[in-house]
């Protein structure tokens, strides 16, 4: 085989395995699974009103606004400063318990680990940032601003 063709084999093999390797690199396959599953639009301040141009160094470090409805009034965490405290293990646990709405928790469910794990590692690749939002505050009592209004709420 001459030189060229090698060379072309070459190139050709590396178009083949390079997507895969993509595919399984944990970080990269996270940060894809944040993107697409909208965890940005909650847990990353100023996300949606944006149109998701909130740079990167900021993606997830939570929100101040309030989620008020009638199961009182939640704040979308800060998931790099929450997975920096749990292991591989607490964080499966973690991403699969019920939460109070808004969260999709029902939907976290549904993957699979690798693809938590795949998360948890691109969120763990982006290390801790921002500070803690405010805590849950119960139905019937008033909560600090902002917030949004859901129907049902007192």
């Amino acid at each position: 085989m001459d030189a060229r063709r090698r060379t072309l084999l070459s190139v050709l093999l590396l178009c083949l395995v390079a997507p895969a390797q993509a595919e399984t690199d944990p970080v990269a396959r996270g940060r894809y699974l944040i993107q697409v599953s909208g965890c940005n639009d909650c847990h990353t301040a100023g996300w949606m009103e944006s149109a998701g141009q909130v740079a990167e160094g900021q993606w997830l470090t939570g929100s101040p606004l309030g989620w008020r409805g009638p199961w009182g009034t939640t704040y979308a965490s800060n998931l790099r400063l929450v997975a920096q405290n749990l292991g591989e293990r607490q964080w499966l646990e973690h991403a699969r318990r019920e939460w109070r709405p808004p969260m999709p928790w029902f939907n976290l469910r549904r993957m699979d680990d690798g693809d938590l794990l795949a998360i948890y590692r691109y969120i763990r690749h982006l290390g801790p940032a921002g500070s803690m939002v405010p805590a849950f505050v119960p139905p019937g009592q008033a909560p600090e601003k902002p917030y949004a209004q859901f129907p049902g709420a007192n």
